[in-house]
């Protein structure tokens, strides 16, 4: 069985927590939008034309959700400079949605039926209301970042990290249950002896629930667990700084946003409280996190991040090398780096149609849906596509690991193929 990261879509689901602490949902598609399209099957020489669907303007950030687009759209550049894809042209359609139901059902319905993209690359949707559009249409969505359950729950989404959900189009997962791997609170355990855990969120209930899913997964390692409660309109963050102290906190995790984060680091700079790792996830890996945490160096030199992607700062890999002489001296993040790899496995699938039978939707999903697992040259841990009927107890899984060092950035902790365990998965409703 091939490495499996479960990790990554219970990590995403912060994102889509803090969001709950900022604006509400959007409206569904009137019915009449579900109607039947013809498949798109392009032939000739005229260009081929991909959409890619971001939150940019969200009340998250500016660029927050920015990275994988940019990421996608510089691979499909150089493609095109190198003489795109046996000869055609990759034409790139972007949509913003706001970060809003409505929106996001605006941009389906722009990318598809105006201006007839063949698939869709990198989605990185806050809500993606036109997922069951997506889905009843045919149109692959390949490379997304599960940020909502729809990569576990629809036919022909096809998400960054793979999935082994049915997907069959009605509840997420097995029957609205998803599953996660406690693979982060083992490797701290293993490499790092940690113990001792802390998880502090907002008194929300979003929030609460995403620190008891942490929680829950660290106990299940043998933790000893610290839950920490701030409140969302008044937090005493020097408090929880002074019990992180007292109770000798060896890891701290979080349910909150990037202000609330710095505030708790600014927090714990003011009393001298250290702990041996902050860990955080692919959203924060970026070059952003030193201005972020400027006034707290001492969190900023304790900060761990994990994912399901080679470090983008490795410059050691051919891979790597060439993503980043593609974004040239722009900040790099590691959604950058994914969704550069999600347009190399469009690109993957697309080619092996053209030297088959022909490029058509079906012929890139039977690539997508191969047995052999995809790692997009080595940047991805092995992705695959199951159906599986009932859901894993355990999984044989690997993890991607960095920490920040002053002069270095983003040093890369082990070799990702090989930090690997078999650990137990557990179920949330999300």
């Amino acid at each position: 069985m091939s490495p499996f990261r479960a990790a990554e879509t219970v990590a995403a689901l912060l994102l889509a927590v803090l969001l709950t602490l900022l604006v509400g949902c959007g409206s569904r598609l009137p019915e009449r939008a579900f109607e039947t399209r013809p498949t798109a099957n392009p032939s000739g020489g005229e260009p081929l034309r991909v959409g890619i669907i971001t939150s940019a303007t969200s009340p998250v950030g500016g660029q927050a959700l920015t990275g994988p687009r940019d990421g996608a759209r510089a691979y499909f550049d150089a493609l095109n400079a190198r003489g795109g894809l046996d000869g055609r042209r990759i034409e790139v359609e972007t949509c913003d949605d706001g970060g809003s139901g409505v929106g996001n059902n605006a941009c389906v319905h722009r990318l598809i039926d105006e201006r007839h993209v063949f698939a869709l690359v990198a989605t990185t949707a806050l809500n993606y209301a036109g997922a069951p559009l997506v889905a009843k249409v045919g149109v692959p969505d390949i490379g997304g970042q599960p940020l909502t359950p729809a990569y576990d729950t629809y036919p022909h989404l096809y998400g960054i990290y793979g999935s082994s959900a049915p997907r069959t189009g009605g509840k997420p997962g097995w029957d609205g249950t998803l599953y996660g791997g406690t693979e982060v609170y083992r490797w701290f355990e293993r490499e790092k002896g940690a113990r001792t855990a802390a998880v502090v969120s907002y008194n929300q209930a979003a929030s609460a629930a995403y620190a008891r899913l942490v929680s829950d997964g660290l106990r299940a390692e043998g933790y000893e667990v610290v839950d920490e409660q701030v409140d969302f309109a008044l937090p005493n963050f020097r408090a929880v700084a002074a019990d992180l102290r007292d109770r000798k906190v060896d890891l701290l995790f979080d349910a909150m946003d990037t202000h609330g984060n710095v505030r708790l680091c600014e927090a714990m700079e003011a009393l001298g409280v250290r702990v041996d790792a902050k860990v955080t996830n692919v959203q924060n890996w970026s070059s952003s996190v030193a201005r972020d945490y400027a006034r707290a160096p001492g969190c900023l030199n304790s900060l761990w991040v994990t994912g399901s992607s080679r470090n983008h700062q490795d410059t050691g890999d051919p891979a790597v090398r060439e993503f980043r002489a593609a974004m040239g001296q722009r900040p790099l993040s590691q959604w950058q780096l994914e969704g550069w790899a999600a347009a190399m496995w469009f690109t993957d699938a697309a080619r092996s149609c053209l030297a088959g039978a022909g490029l058509s939707r079906g012929c890139v999903e039977e690539f997508l849906n191969r047995p052999e697992p995809y790692t997009a040259r080595g940047l991805l841990l092995p992705v695959r596509f199951e159906h599986l009927a009932r859901p894993p107890e355990t999984r044989h899984t690997c993890l991607s690991v960095a920490r920040w060092e002053d002069g270095r950035g983003w040093v890369g902790q082990g070799d990702m193929t090989e930090n690997c365990a078999t650990v137990p998965q557990l179920g949330y409703r999300p």
